[in-house]
């Protein structure tokens, strides 16, 4: 018997492909990668790169509450920025989502992402 189950939620964007929008394993949510997609109109969020960053977050966080936690839970969170110079506005933003001790990170440049978006993030939260 698997200990594996399959979180979702409707106030983050539905999986447009084969994936779920979290696997969770024991105490361990595996996060899909969220894109700034409004979960209502399944199209990207208008406006600027804050806005961009600041959907994400808010897409992560609704998952991890459907998983029965919340952002201060992730102890891995993985960036992907089609432009690196948005990095110290992701850092900006990040420090009103997240209180110390912040999650392990990773910031990755890219050369494109799902429907053109400028920021992707996914991560592993531990919710024991």
């Amino acid at each position: 018997m698997s200990n594996r189950s399959v979180i979702n939620t409707d106030r983050a964007p539905a999986a447009i492909g084969t994936y779920s929008q979290a696997i969770k394993a024991g105490s361990t949510v595996y996060l899909s990668g969220q894109i700034p997609l409004d979960p209502a109109t399944m199209t990207l969020v208008e406006g600027d790169m804050e806005a961009q960053i600041r959907r994400v977050f808010d897409n992560l966080a609704a998952v991890c509450e459907a998983a029965g936690g919340g952002l201060q839970d992730i102890v891995k969170l993985n960036i992907f920025l089609t432009d690196l110079s948005h990095f110290a506005l992701v850092n900006e933003v990040m420090a009103s989502y997240f209180q110390q001790p912040y999650p392990a990170r990773a910031a990755i440049g890219v050369a494109a992402l799902p429907k053109g978006a400028g920021v992707e993030m996914d991560g592993i939260m531990d919710i024991a």
